[in-house]
């Protein structure tokens, strides 16, 4: 009988093993992945998402026309329903105006138009009071010529003389020349001849946007001071803006600049891309300043980590180094652009590829990558890659592991609107002429934000306002997207949800693979967790995919957990990942329907099913409880 019992409890074993034994992992007795590893927290920023909100155009709450702080204090709460982190504001400063805020005449006070400081801290009240962190904009290459700094220095005041970057200039023919060929990023020359002390002055921008002189201590210590008056108010840090234009090279021996030299491609003289600017931007001593500008940020231990983001469309080996090295830390988040700067209506799913791996694989060990779409100086998504790409890109930004940085509107699909040369504000177009304005213009992707179809969108009572409203505020607004079950809010909200329940999308590891050249996929995997894979049809036709041929261990079945408007399928559905078709433009993120426990066997990573492992549990319990049958037998 105890034979009998023995071959029937060997044969069940064999044959319960048969499915475990099916699966490509034969090793069992592997080490497996300490499950410690999965405990460890992101940091709040780490996996946050980031909302760009531009002042003037959010929500003007007095009838002027302009957004405002009280506008944005009454509508966090809808931040907090989208799901977001942290808000950027963008200059919210005293300021004349002449760069509508990048132009500050007092670094910590604020400007009129938007309300007063009472106001500001208000604000930061309720976005506590709704766990939503401030980060305010941090402008250090220039002040106004209309600071108190600028004035005092034209006037040789001693303690700020040399607060910015002066110089008597040459002399040719009695005509007094700028010290070099520089030009602004705005146009003409960089430098600006000061009646009052007979000097030109260096201004990288327009010219009522002098640059300060950071090769002055005084002007590093009052600057650091700015970033200390707002920590301690209780923002949760900066953005910085156009860090790699702080320094420029040191005049030479006889006090003279080295002229930049040309871009043979550009023929106008005037405009920043007639030269080549290697004098005046991403000078070594910008990293060791942002190093210290982080120092100033690791002073205030209290609560939450403080963080800097920072602008920089630097090469990318250079954008790394902002991250810091082995003996100081840098910018938590140096803005990843690549996204905007190196994907085009035409790029195919391989140069997607190739653009998302170039940051991950130069990242330094240890850092958080981020993914930006747009911001106030770059056409919108739907202008720039299609109306019908938006959903799918912002899949994408939120399913890649680390942060997301969107800008206003966005999340409701707004597009660039036209504005006319008679409405064109933006001084980057304003120094050009009504032939060529456009292509330098900002303005169009600036416009108010479309809160609903009442009247000036619902964005002011104004019988003006600021820049105008878009022409589709009828049909693209946040009151009517609330009602469609698949608008880009929805969507949008849906992907803010998703990442925030979803540790593997937060910490798992990652993968990125051109499926075809139409179709990228995305996988996140996480040991003792679900697979998630992200797809993306870039193109107008339908694809048929194996994905078991670009990702090892996925199921042959997964689960549907989202999906857009291109799709015929619904949240809940299921597919064979061996035989996927995507209709045009369709974009879907999957879920395995297996979790997986990872392992490392013959120096290979692999995943085994977590069902396996119970499997194998149970069936290590039953053979041992067998075999303590058989002693007792034999011992009776």
């Amino acid at each position: 009988m105890a034979s009998l019992v023995a071959a029937l409890l060997v044969i069940l074993m064999l044959h319960g093993l048969e499915p475990a034994m099916s699966q490509p992992y034969p090793n069992y007795h592997a080490d497996f992945v300490d499950i410690d590893q999965a405990k460890n927290e992101p940091k709040w920023w780490q996996t946050g998402a980031f909302y760009q909100i531009y002042p003037r155009s959010f929500k003007d709450s007095n009838g002027d026309g302009i957004g405002d702080l009280n506008g944005i204090a009454d509508r966090l709460p809808y931040l907090k329903e989208l799901g977001i982190t942290a808000t950027w504001l963008s200059p919210i400063f005293t300021s004349p105006m002449a760069d509508f805020g990048y132009d500050i005449a007092n670094f910590t006070d604020i400007a009129p138009i938007f309300g007063s400081m009472s106001d500001f801290e208000n604000l930061l009240k309720i976005a506590k009071q709704l766990n939503i962190k401030i980060i305010l904009d941090f402008v250090p290459n220039h002040s106004s010529d209309e600071c108190e700094w600028f004035k005092r220095s034209a006037a040789r005041d001693p303690e700020y003389k040399d607060f910015y970057v002066w110089h008597p200039g040459k002399m040719v023919n009695g005509v007094h020349q700028p010290p070099s060929n520089w030009v602004s990023v705005f146009h003409g020359s960089a430098w600006q001849w000061h009646e009052g002390r007979k000097e030109y002055y260096l201004h990288q921008f327009v010219k009522k946007q002098p640059d300060l002189n950071y090769r002055n201590p005084k002007v590093r210590e009052a600057m650091k001071n700015v970033l200390r008056f707002w920590l301690a108010k209780g923002v949760a840090g900066f953005r910085i803006d156009a860090v790699p234009h702080v320094f420029e090279i040191a005049p030479d021996a006889a006090g003279q600049y080295r002229d930049e030299p040309r871009n043979n491609g550009n023929n106008d003289p005037d405009d920043y891309g007639y030269l080549q600017h290697i004098y005046t931007v991403d000078q070594p001593e910008t990293i060791n300043l942002v190093y210290e500008w982080r120092a100033v940020l690791d002073e205030f231990k209290d609560g939450d980590e403080r963080i800097l983001l920072a602008e920089t469309y630097s090469p990318i080996d250079i954008v790394m180094q902002y991250y810091g090295n082995a003996t100081a830390e840098g910018a938590q988040l140096p803005f990843n652009f690549r996204l905007i700067s190196d994907i085009s209506n035409n790029s195919n799913a391989e140069s997607y590829e190739w653009t998302i791996l170039q940051w991950l694989q130069h990242m330094p060990k240890g850092r958080t990558a981020n993914w930006v779409l747009g911001n106030h100086d770059q056409p919108r998504v739907g202008s720039r890659l299609g109306t019908d790409r938006i959903d799918m890109l912002n899949m994408l930004t939120t399913t890649l592991p680390g942060a997301s940085v969107t800008y206003q509107g966005e999340e409701l699909g707004m597009t660039n609107v036209w504005i006319s040369w008679k409405d064109t504000v933006d001084p980057s177009a304003c120094n050009t002429n009504p032939n060529v304005y456009e292509q330098y213009s900002r303005d169009p992707e600036r416009t108010p934000f479309q809160w609903s179809d009442d009247i000036d969108a619902g964005f002011s009572n104004s019988s003006k306002t600021w820049l105008p409203i878009g022409p589709s505020y009828k049909l693209i607004n946040l009151e009517k997207e609330r009602k469609e079950p698949l608008s880009h809010f929805n969507i949008f909200k849906q992907l803010m949800q998703l990442r925030k329940e979803t540790k593997t999308l937060q910490v798992g590891e990652t993968e990125v693979k051109a499926v075809n050249r139409n179709v990228l996929g995305v996988k996140r995997f996480r040991q003792h967790d679900f697979t998630y894979v992200t797809l993306l049809n870039i193109f107008d036709g339908t694809e048929t995919v194996n994905l078991k041929d670009s990702f090892a261990d996925l199921t042959t079945d997964m689960e549907v957990v989202l999906v857009t408007d291109k799709s015929q399928r619904k949240a809940g559905d299921f597919i064979k990942s061996e035989n996927l078709q995507l209709l045009p433009k369709e974009s879907l993120i999957l879920r395995s329907t297996s979790t997986y426990y990872t392992y490392y066997s013959n120096g290979e990573h692999r995943q085994l099913p977590i069902e396996g492992v119970y499997l194998l549990v149970a069936q290590v319990v039953l053979y041992l409880s067998y075999r303590r049958v058989l002693t007792l037998n034999s011992v009776c």
